[in-house]
This record gives C-alpha cells, structure tokens and sequence, in this order.
C-alpha cells in the first residue's frame, strides 16, 4: 500500500476497456502527482490492454478469458514491458487484491466482476463501484466485506454519486432524509409509442450519455434504473418506498435526496461520467475531471414526468425483486442479461426482453445466499431458466 500522505495513490481498473475505464484512465492521465495505474484488466480485448499496457506502465495485466493468457504475456514481451500477465477469474482476483493497489475501480459489466469486486472489499480496498450488478447480487456480502475490512466503497454511477453527494453535503442528516430521486433519462425511446421492431443499434444511440452496449440496452428498458433502486437500497440504506424514479430528459439533474423539512438537494452536472470518476477517486477532495462546464443558459427548460411501467415494465419488475427479496434480484439480473444479450444478437425482440425476466422472476425461489458460490449458483439456475424460455417460446416481434 502507498505510504506517506504524498505517496500517489496506486490505482487498479477492473474493466479498463469499457467505457467506465476509458474514461477513468483520462481523468487519472489528468493526475500523474496523485496516481498510478498498477493494474489494468479486460475480459478479451488483449490488444486494446496491451496498448494500454504500453501508455500507463501497470505492474499487473489481467486477462479476464483464461484462454488468451499467453497471447497477453507475448504481446507484453514483445513491447518490452514489465507488466506481469494474469488469466481467468483468479487474475482479475489477483490484480484486484494488488497490494499496492490502493483503490480497486470496479467497472466490469454484468454478473462476471462480482468475485474480483467481492476480493477488492475483503482487502480493505477503496472501492470505486461502477459494477451495480455486483451489489444487486451480493449487496449484504459486499456490504459486510466493506465494513469488516475497514475499507471504503464509493458509488460511480451517475445517480449514486449524485445522491452521496447530497447526503455528504447535508452531513449526518440520513434520519432526516424522506426519500430518494433517482433521475433518468427515458432512454432513446421515451416518445416512441410503438417498440416493435427496435433494433440493436437503435437501442444502443442513447441520446445524452455514452455508455457501452448492455447498459445502453438497460437504459432503453428502464431495467439501468431498476438495478439502480436495488442499488440505492444496499448503498445507502432505504426502504423501497423510500427511492422514487422520475424521467429527466435533460440529464442535468442527476439524483436528488429530499429531507423531512421539505429541503431538497440536486447534483447537477453536464452528462459526462468523467465528474462522477473524479469525485469518487478525490474524494473528500474535489479534483479536476476534465469534464465541460455546465452551461445553464444553453441546458435548456428542465422537464421532469412519471416514468410509463406500462410501456416500460423491467422498472416494475425490478421493485418487485426488491421487494421479494435476494434470490430475486440475482434472477432479475441474470434473465436480464441472457435476454438482453439474445436481442444484441437479434435473436429476441425488444419489446419481448421483460415477458423473459418475468417468466424467470415469477418461478424464482431460495432463501437470501450466504456465500459467493450460492449466489453464483442461484445466477446459474437463473439464467439456464432465461435460455429455456427463449428456446421454449416463439417470440414474434
């Protein structure tokens, strides 16, 4: 670990290709005197990491498809680096447990990063969480590694970092709190009545945001911000009742928190997760981001409206989860990504993504999971329910 307080942070990425990681290593670039990359992982993309391999200089490299760890360390040899080469599920463990990582930003997309995530909250790491289906599947594990370690865990979602903000601003006012305003945009199809025939790339053109392409998928479904309810009940300790979604078109507003005194609090901001990064890797500091300046004389009117769970059910399914409790919101999350990955492939229709979480959520049973390997267990039988039902039914569009 870094010693001294001008020691620069050692910093380890999960997920360094994605969009969460590029735009982590900018606002790191920004920083040289505070930060250091050291480790640096992707699931499959070994040249795009061995280029970032080269800029950054990290200790570790970890491959997160075992198959490629020799691709990996031959490319790494041959660009005369020093960086060790690592595979597998126990790589990505390995460079999130670094010891001089400091900080372990979590960015892996999807179920996959919540053993290495889990690993970095055991080692008493400050974690940065980018990867909300880790706490969606394992939010009381997470939560326990983080307090039992003396670790941190600070939110990168736009949302609940906005929210973090607002509580960290009104200090030790979470008992005054009466609800939670978790804002969205309404995705790209917020005024299209008919949703039949959507394509991928359709789905993935969000009008504000540049996300990848399961989380563009998630944010056309509202399913982004039902994982982000679950989310705000694990992170900062609220019933449901107690988080409320409202459609932002703007995205200027990203989350509110309003008290018992009638006092709400916004974080506002141009749309760009480089500010959510900054605030997280600085925090209680402010750092420099990169990010525009927000201009209010060009944002424009701000329109706030109810979000339709008619045309848009994965946010209803998603309460539902919650409410029925952890075994639920593992299955959410797994037929989720099973069915979004089917329509990707165009295989499934867009409109037809919430009839399979449905189907999955409505059959799911099992007591709260006790350890990794049930809630791994519990996603497996989920998500082998989610193909069966893709290969049962016949989805016309």
């Amino acid at each position: 670990m870094s010693d001294g307080p001008l020691a620069r942070q050692g910093v380890c990425i999960l997920g360094a290709t994605g969009s969460i990681g590029t735009s982590t290593l900018e606002v790191l670039a920004r920083h040289p005197d505070r930060f250091r990359v050291v480790a640096l992982t992707a699931h499959s993309n070994v040249d795009q990491l061995i280029g970032l391999c080269r800029r950054f200089e990290p200790e570790l490299a970890a491959i997160g498809d075992a198959r490629q760890t020799a691709l990996l360390a031959e490319g790494l040899r041959k660009a005369d680096l020093r960086t060790a080469a690592v595979g597998g599920a126990a790589g990505l463990v390995q460079a999130a447990c670094l010891e001089s990582a400091d900080c372990v930003v979590a960015a892996i997309v999807g179920a996959a990063g919540l053993s290495a995530t889990l690993a970095a909250a055991r080692a008493g790491k400050r974690l940065l969480l980018a990867n909300k289906e880790a706490i969606v599947c394992a939010g009381s594990l997470l939560i326990e590694a983080v307090r039992n370690s003396r670790g941190s865990l600070l939110p990168v979602d736009s949302e609940h970092n906005a929210i973090h903000q607002c509580l960290a601003a009104a200090r030790d006012a979470h008992h005054a709190v009466k609800r939670l305003i978790l804002t969205a945009s309404g995705g790209p199809f917020l005024r299209r009545a008919d949703l039949a025939g959507v394509t991928p790339e359709q789905a993935c053109a969000h009008p504000k945001w540049n996300m990848g392409r399961k989380i563009s998928v998630d944010s056309a479904t509202l399913m982004n911000k039902g994982l982000e309810v679950i989310e705000a009940n694990w992170l900062f300790g609220f019933e449901p009742e107690q988080i409320d979604v409202v459609i932002h078109p703007q995205s200027v507003i990203h989350s509110m928190v309003e008290f018992v005194d009638g006092s709400v609090l916004a974080q506002m901001g141009t749309p760009d997760m480089r500010t959510p990064i900054a605030y997280a890797l600085g925090f209680p500091e402010r750092i420099s981001s990169g990010s525009p300046r927000l201009d209010l004389l060009q944002a424009g009117p701000l329109q706030f409206e109810a979000p339709d769970q008619h045309r848009f059910p994965c946010l209803r399914l998603a309460y539902q989860a919650l409410q029925a409790g952890p075994s639920a919101c593992i299955a959410l999350n797994a037929a989720n990504e099973v069915a979004v990955d089917s329509f990707l492939k165009r295989e499934l229709p867009f409109a037809r993504i919430p009839a399979v979480i449905q189907e999955v959520l409505v059959a799911s049973r099992g007591a709260p999971p006790d350890s990794v390997e049930a809630i791994l267990d519990l996603d497996d039988g989920a998500r082998r329910q989610a193909r069966s039902v893709l290969t049962k039914k016949i989805w016309a569009s």
